[in-house]
């Protein structure tokens, strides 16, 4: 990717430090897992508003435009994870109302935002941690609920990736400034090579998802695009025994 979505942020000093301690590339691992992060339906909502600003009264953590401009790259992606028999991990948010466990974001009145019915209010709160069809789980596929940003934090990620001998993330969702971000810092933390893959992660802010693009591929992943980590995995996939090969039928 020779342009890259941060490249407009950055200062002639920022540029010029960057030719002097260029990235560090980390590489995949050996045995990478594709780790999906909160794609719920809170997200997305129920339809492709105009903007954040325009759907934020109805779905409070919205992402607008954003999230459905991402999702063909996420079933491009998720496709060609499953078809290299990749491990598969979706990470969505663990519902306070059912677990008595705190969230640990508080938007305080905009979670009680207007809606048309009470039946539509019951619909939205009782559904707004489902992971969305386009990339909905599949049989054999963990599904891991978080109360923080990091879905390392308080949850089992790490002793299912350390059970299936795991020595890579490659990282897709939501948001880049925040959940993505955390699980990325403490997926390096923990000695993992992370890759970020660009047109998979989104953010409400374009500022916010260019910057923490760029900082986690300076400090801690490899930020690469889809085109690149899909023929990584093709060619992946390619080399596995035809029995081992997820069809397509699998892999929606």
């Amino acid at each position: 990717m020779a342009v890259r979505v941060w490249d407009g942020f950055l200062t002639a000093s920022d540029k010029a430090s960057l030719v002097e301690r260029p990235h560090q590339v980390w590489g995949y691992g050996e045995r990478p897992a594709l780790v999906l992060i909160d794609l719920y339906r809170w997200v997305f909502g129920d339809r492709r508003p105009a903007s954040v600003a325009d759907a934020i009264e109805e779905w409070p953590s919205t992402c607008g435009p954003q999230a459905w401009d991402a999702l063909p790259h996420l079933t491009r992606m998720l496709r060609a994870a499953r078809e290299a028999a990749l491990p598969v991990v979706h990470v969505t948010a663990l519902d306070p109302q059912d677990s008595g466990v705190a969230g640990w974001s508080q938007r305080g009145k905009r979670q009680t935002a207007a809606y048309a019915s009470d039946a539509v209010k019951r619909d939205v709160l009782a559904h707004r941690y489902d992971i969305v069809d386009d990339v909905a789980p599949i049989p054999g596929e963990a599904v891991i609920r978080k109360a923080a940003p990091s879905a390392f934090h308080g949850t089992l990620l790490m002793s299912h990736l350390h059970d299936l001998h795991v020595d890579g993330i490659i990282l897709v969702g939501e948001v880049t400034s925040g959940c993505v971000r955390a699980t990325c810092v403490d997926g390096r933390s923990y000695r993992f090579k992370m890759t970020v893959v660009e047109e998979c992660v989104f953010d409400r802010h374009e500022a916010s998802h260019a910057i923490n693009l760029f900082d986690m591929h300076q400090k801690y992943a490899d930020v690469l695009g889809i085109d690149e980590v899909v023929a990584h995995l093709t060619a992946s996939a390619a080399r596995l025994p035809v029995a081992v090969r997820v069809q397509p039928s699998q892999s929606r």
